[in-house]
C-alpha cells in the first residue's frame, strides 16, 4: 500500500507542477498541441519550465534530486533555461532548520553544542539533498566543516527504492530488452551506494582512502577527515576555501588556465579509475571547487565523497583494453572484447558486431569536446546492443555516470577539450605499466613474503615425497580404480535396463498386434 500512495503521490506531483504539459510542448504534431492545450485547462503553469521541474523533483525527495543534478551537467542535451534550473539543485538545495542540525549534533556527540565546537555557524553554507554544511572552529582552533545528515531520510529514501524495485520488475517481465537491462539488478545498485552515502562514517573513510590517493598527483586537494568527531549523522572535516567550478567567469578573472584546468580533470578521472580502481563517483559541479590560494593555486578541490565506485582488476583491463582499442579506432578489438568477456552471446559474427561499432563510433572522432556529444554516442550504441542482445553490467553503471559528468564539467572549462586525445597518452601508458617490467617486480614484491615462507620448507618436502613409501601412493590409486569400476557397473546397469525397456515395449507391440489381426 505504501508504494501505491507513493505512486499516487508522484504522479499528483506530475500533474501539479505540469511535467505532463513540459513533455507534450516539446513535440511539433498538431494533434499533440491540441492535447497539450486540453491537459493544461483550468491549471496555472505561468511559472517557467525549467523552474516547475526543479521544485517538482525536490517535492518527489533525495532520489530525483540526484537525478537532477546529473542531469545538470548536460547541457548538450538539455535546453538552456532548464539546465541553469537544474544546476541549482547541486548545492542550494532548500536547507533545513538549523535548531533541528544542532540538535542531531549534540544527540551524535550526547553532549551541548558549545562543549563540542569554539564557535558554530548556524547558517549552513551548502544544503544538498542528503545534507547540509555548517562552518565552525574547534576548541584547539581549527576552522572545519560540519556535514550534518538530513532529518528522516532513510525512511523516505526506502519509500521510493520499494517503488523502484517493484517498476524494475515490471519492466524486466515486460519484455526481452527489460530482462537484457537488469533493471533490478541497476537498482540494487542504486539501494547501495545510497544506504552508503547515508552513513557518514563511510563517507569520511572514503575521503581518506581518495587522499592518500592522490596526494603524490597534486592536481586535487582533500579535505583531512578529524576522526573523533565522525559520526553515522555527523562528520566533522578541514575547511576548504575555493571557488565553484561552475563559476567559470570568476575563475578566468582570476587568471586560472581553464585549457590546463580540463586536461587535469581528465587525468584526475583517468588516475582514479585505471590506477586506483577507487573513484569519486558523484562528480557534479556542486562537488568541485577550485583553490585560489597562492601554495595551490588551480587545483582543484573535491568534496562530498558518499558516493565512490570500485574496480576489480579483471575490470579494470577489460576497460583499459576496450579504451586503448576505441582510441586506436581498432572497432575488430572491441568486438572481440565483448564477446570475450560474455557480454554478448558467444555466436555473435565478430565482424557485424564491428560494423555496428565502427556506424556508431566513427562520426564522432576527430571532433572537438563542443562538437561531440557522449550521450549522443551512449545513445546509438544502446541502440545498436539491442540488436545482438548486449547485457547491461550494473557494476559499471557509475562509472557511466561518472564519465558523463567528467564530459559536462570539461565542456564548461574549454569547449575545444579533445576528450580522446587527452586520455590516449595516459591510458597507452597505463597499459605498458600493466605488462611491462615494473608490473613484473611489484607483483613479485607483493607475493614476497608468500615466497620466503614457502621456499625453505620446499627441500624438506621434495624429500619427504620421495622418500615416502610407494604403498601410499599405490593405494589412492587403488581407491579411484575402485570408484571406477562402480561408475561402469552403474552405466553398464542404465544401459541395459534402457536396451530391456525398449525390447518389452516391441514384445508388447507384436503381442497387440498378433491378438488384433
Amino acid at each position: 500500500m505504501t508504494r501505491i500512495f507513493r505512486g499516487f503521490f508522484i504522479v499528483w506531483t506530475v500533474l501539479r507542477f505540469g511535467l505532463d504539459e513540459l513533455v507534450l510542448s516539446s513535440f511539433e504534431k498538431p494533434w499533440i498541441r491540441v492535447l497539450t492545450r486540453i491537459v493544461s485547462t483550468g491549471r496555472n503553469l505561468k511559472a517557467p519550465r525549467g523552474e516547475r521541474l526543479r521544485e517538482a523533483l525536490e517535492r518527489l525527495g533525495p532520489i530525483f534530486v540526484k537525478f537532477g543534478q546529473v542531469m545538470s551537467t548536460r547541457r548538450d542535451l538539455l535546453p538552456p533555461d532548464i539546465a541553469d534550473e537544474l544546476a541549482r539543485l547541486q548545492d542550494r538545495v532548500p536547507p533545513f532548520d538549523s535548531i533541528v542540525a544542532v540538535a542531531i549534533i549534540e544527540k551524535a556527540f550526547g553532549r551541548p553544542l558549545d562543549r563540542i565546537f569554539a564557535t558554530f555557524e548556524h547558517k549552513p553554507v551548502a544544503s544538498a539533498s542528503i545534507a547540509q554544511v555548517h562552518f565552525a572552529t574547534l576548541p584547539d582552533g581549527r576552522e572545519v566543516a560540519v556535514k550534518v545528515l538530513r532529518p528522516n531520510m532513510r525512511p523516505a529514501i526506502e519509500k521510493d527504492l520499494a517503488l523502484m524495485r517493484m517498476m524494475a520488475g515490471w519492466v524486466e517481465r515486460s519484455s526481452a530488452d527489460g530482462k537484457r537491462l537488469k533493471p533490478r539488478e541497476v537498482v540494487a545498485e542504486f539501494d547501495k551506494y545510497l544506504h552508503d552515502e547515508l552513513d557518514l562514517v563511510r563517507e569520511a573513510s572514503n575521503a581518506a582512502q581518495l587522499r592518500r590517493n592522490m596526494q603524490s598527483l597534486n592536481l586535487v586537494m582533500i579535505p583531512e577527515m578529524f576522526w573523533d568527531y565522525c559520526m553515522p549523522d555527523v562528520m566533522v572535516m578541514q575547511r576548504m576555501e575555493g571557488v565553484p567550478i561552475g563559476q567559470t567567469q570568476r575563475l578566468r578573472d582570476a587568471g586560472v588556465d581553464m585549457k590546463k584546468l580540463a586536461r587535469d580533470g581528465v587525468t584526475i578521472f583517468f588516475t582514479q579509475v585505471f590506477r586506483d580502481g577507487f573513484f569519486h563517483a558523484d562528480m557534479h559541479p556542486g562537488n568541485i571547487q577550485v583553490s585560489l590560494a597562492p601554495e595551490t593555486f588551480g587545483r582543484y578541490i573535491s568534496l562530498d565523497f558518499g558516493i565512490v565506485g570500485t574496480l576489480t582488476e579483471v575490470d579494470k583491463e577489460y576497460l583499459a583494453q576496450n579504451f586503448s582499442a576505441f582510441f586506436q579506432r581498432d572497432y575488430k578489438r572491441v568486438a572481440e572484447l565483448h564477446i570475450e568477456s560474455g557480454w554478448v552471446p558467444a555466436k555473435t559474427r565478430v565482424d557485424e558486431l564491428e560494423a555496428a561499432i565502427r556506424t556508431c563510433c566513427e562520426p564522432y572522432f576527430d571532433r572537438p569536446l563542443k562538437e561531440l556529444s557522449l550521450g549522443m554516442v551512449l545513445m546509438r550504441l544502446f541502440q545498436t546492443s539491442r540488436r545482438f542482445q548486449v547485457e547491461i553490467q550494473p557494476q559499471l553503471v557509475l562509472l557511466q555516470k561518472t564519465l558523463l559528468n567528467i564530459e559536462g564539467l570539461g565542456r564548461e572549462l574549454d569547449p575545444d577539450l579533445d576528450l580522446w586525445s587527452t586520455a590516449k597518452p595516459f591510458l597507452e601508458r597505463w597499459m605498458l605499466e600493466q605488462v611491462g617490467p615494473e608490473k613484473l617486480l611489484a607483483q613479485l614484491k607483493a607475493e614476497a613474503p608468500t615466497y620466503a615462507k614457502l621456499l625453505p620448507g620446499l627441500p624438506r618436502l621434495l624429500t619427504q615425497y620421495l622418500k615416502s613409501p610407494p604403498g601410499i601412493n599405490r593405494r589412492e590409486l587403488d581407491e579411484l580404480l575402485a570408484e571406477q569400476k562402480r561408475t561402469n557397473k552403474l552405466l553398464q546397469g542404465l544401459i541395459y535396463g534402457g536396451l530391456g525397456f525398449v525390447l518389452g515395449l516391441m514384445v508388447m507391440q507384436w503381442v497387440f498386434r498378433v491378438r488384433v489381426f
